[in-house]
Formats: structure tokens, C-alpha cells, sequence
């Protein structure tokens, strides 16, 4: 295996050349960060590469490059991916670029690569290298990403993550009234049978994710409401649970899910990811005809409830301002999208981001609209 010498990485392009040292190390590197998310792990990059990234088609579309310091310690880890971007969507026309593993298809947030401190200035001058020779374009990264990369990426769009803080309990939790109105709907399902369970990481399998799957389906469809959250996604989550089921889940680490349960059957279901601390809300699913007792709403209260019992600090809700967010207390965090560009289709990808841009503070200037809670 080759390995890095002063400021040169080594490059991976396949995952079986990884071996379980430099995973150990990727993932104690993402750990070590305050800001270390699931989305940065081996577990999650590696599943997308395997399934959404097409890594066994041997088109080398992929690279991984690893430091390495004394003794081989691992000090960073970048996954990078060769795509193209549509400039348009009613033009054939696309930009190559190198963006990172892991990100974009599949809802990854608070994406960056995993770098220890002393390494982001070799970290940046090889990205700096790498993006001479094409566009940079780097989706939904962690404001702490931005120490590790060339001066000239630029953010082209910014995402409201909101996060509630568990630190004191789950009863502190939005208003008086919202607390009460949860109890209220709680005590009426619990009436009626329903009960309500954690399932842990080390206890996570691939029924939980079906269920998951099948009830948001269902609620989407009652909507009238598309979702990439489908059956073309199942194989990268079910990466996802063999490999956390392999590392991490022991540790109490990985997919994790909150279910509801009436008479035998699952009505409900919440999926996120455990990890540094933190609980990632990913996904959720719930029968419509439980909707008059607010069952969405309560199988969020009760994984909030779960988590700060477990004494996790965070409850991430991940991208997206809908309202119910903010009733659990959720504050806003935000991701940025940062773009260095490179030559004319670089240039055009700059600029359909600056249109974009203006378009959403004319809309913002405007009357806006009521999103949608979630029960």
C-alpha cells in the first residue's frame, strides 16, 4: 500500500484497497471533530461509493487521498468524485468537476473531508493543484470544512440545518403549550394501543428500514407528493446498516431508528444516525389514517425523548426550515456550497448559481409561504 510522504497523499481509487488501518483512522479523525458528522464517516462515504457511486463498474470516476504522518497515523482523508453538472435542466449541457464522495444523491449534509488540524494547509494547496485543472464544486459542507480548502472557493448557497440542544432534557423543549399538546396526543395514541421503542444501532436491521421506506411512501402518496427517498435509495442504506452493523454499531454508533407499534403492526417510523454525540434525524414514515392524533409529530417527540435520555447533546434535524422544526426548539445551523470554478463550463456554473441567487432573494423579498408541518 502506498503512503504519503510530507504534503503528498496517497490515492485510493477502489474501496478494497483501504485497508482497516486507514478506516480506523478516517473514522477516529471524523470522530476527534466537534463537528464530525456521519456523512463523513467510512461507513456512509464508502456505502455511496459502492452503490450510488457505481465503484465496482471500474470506471476510476473515484479517488480517496490519505495522509499520513509518523508511525502512519492517518491525518486526512479526501474523497473525491469525478461527475458532471447540468448547467440546466432543459439543457444537454453539463460541467466536469470534482466534488466530494458522499455528497449530493442521497441527502448527505454537513459533508467535508476529515482532516486533522496541522494537515489543512496541505489539505488546501493539493486541492488548490487539483482545481487548476477542473471545476471544484463541494455540496453542503460543514462551516468547518472551509479551513481545508483553497481561498478561492466561494459559497454559492447556503442550507438552514436546524439543531435542537439536548443538553437540557427533552422537557425544555419549545413552548409550554406545544409540550402540553404533544402529552395530550401521546396519552390519546397510547389509549389506543400504540406503543413507542427505540431500536438501537447495535439492534438496527433491514426490517426497520423497509418499514421506514414503505410508510413514507405511503404519506408521500397521500400528499400527493414525490420523494427520492425510494426503493433506488434502498441499497445504499442497506450498505449503510452492514457496514455500520460491522464497525460502529457495537459502539453504539450508526443507523438508529424509533418506531410505533399498534396491534403487531409498525405505523410509525423515524431513521437517523447516532453518532459523535448527536442524533441526525434522516427520515420518517408514518400511516395518514393515524394523522388526526398527531402520530408524526409524537414519533418525533419520542426519538427527541430517547436521545436526551441517552445524553446526546444534539437533535439535527438536517436541511430544511419546515415549521414543526422549530417547535421542538431548533435553532439554525448552516451548510454552504462552495464552487472554485475552472475554465468556460466553470464559468457558466458560477453564473447559474449567481441567477439562482438573485431569483431566491427576489421570492424572499416577496410574500412567502407556509411550509408544511409535519403531522
Amino acid at each position: 500500500m502506498a503512503t504519503a510522504t510530507g504534503g503528498a497523499p496517497a490515492i485510493h481509487r477502489s474501496p478494497v484497497e483501504l485497508g482497516s488501518e486507514v478506516l480506523d483512522g478516517w473514522r477516529q479523525l471524523v470522530a476527534d471533530d466537534p463537528h464530525g458528522s456521519w456523512f463523513a464517516t467510512p461507513e456512509w462515504v464508502l456505502s455511496w461509493w459502492e452503490t450510488l457511486g457505481s465503484a465496482g463498474s471500474g470506471s476510476g470516476r473515484a479517488e480517496i487521498a490519505v495522509w499520513r504522518g509518523a508511525g502512519g497515523r492517518i491525518e486526512a482523508v479526501v474523497p473525491l468524485l469525478h461527475t458532471r453538472l447540468r448547467l440546466h435542466p432543459r439543457l444537454p449541457v453539463t460541467a466536469p468537476c470534482l466534488t466530494l464522495l458522499g455528497s449530493g444523491p442521497g441527502a448527505a449534509d454537513h459533508c467535508g473531508p476529515a482532516v486533522a488540524a496541522h494537515r489543512q494547509e496541505d489539505v488546501r494547496h493539493w486541492l488548490a493543484a487539483r482545481a487548476r485543472r477542473t471545476t471544484l464544486w463541494l455540496p453542503d459542507l460543514d462551516p468547518s470544512a472551509a479551513a481545508a480548502l483553497p481561498p478561492g472557493a466561494r459559497a454559492v448557497a447556503r442550507a438552514a440545518c436546524p439543531r435542537a440542544d439536548l443538553t437540557q432534557g427533552h422537557d425544555a423543549l419549545g413552548s409550554r403549550q406545544f409540550r402540553s399538546t404533544v402529552r395530550r396526543y401521546r396519552r390519546k395514541l397510547e389509549a389506543t394501543g400504540v406503543t413507542f421503542r427505540w431500536v438501537p444501532p447495535a439492534e438496527a436491521g433491514t426490517e426497520h428500514l423497509d418499514a421506514v421506506l414503505a410508510l413514507h411512501r405511503l404519506r408521500r402518496t397521500a400528499l400527493g407528493r414525490p420523494t427520492t427517498f425510494d426503493a433506488h435509495r434502498r441499497p445504499l442504506h442497506l450498505r449503510v446498516l452492514e457496514r455500520s452493523a460491522a464497525t460502529t454499531a457495537d459502539d453504539g454508533h450508526g443507523p438508529a431508528f424509533l418506531v410505533a407499534e399498534h396491534e403487531g403492526d409498525t405505523i410509525g417510523a423515524l431513521y437517523g444516525f447516532r453518532w459523535n454525540g448527536g442524533f441526525a434525524y434522516y427520515q420518517i414514515g408514518w400511516d395518514p389514517k393515524w394523522a388526526p392524533l398527531r402520530l408524526g409529530t409524537v414519533v418525533i417527540s419520542e426519538a427527541v425523548r430517547a436521545c436526551a435520555e441517552q445524553g446526546l447533546h444534539t437533535f439535527d434535524f438536517l436541511r430544511g426550515t419546515e415549521p414543526y422544526k422549530y417547535r421542538f426548539g431548533a435553532v439554525d445551523r448552516y451548510d454552504d456550497t462552495r464552487l472554485l470554478p475552472h475554465g468556460p463550463t466553470g464559468a457558466l456554473l458560477a453564473l447559474k448559481h449567481r441567477v439562482k441567487n438573485r431569483r431566491a432573494e427576489r421570492t424572499e423579498a416577496g410574500p412567502t409561504a407556509n411550509g408544511t408541518a409535519e403531522d
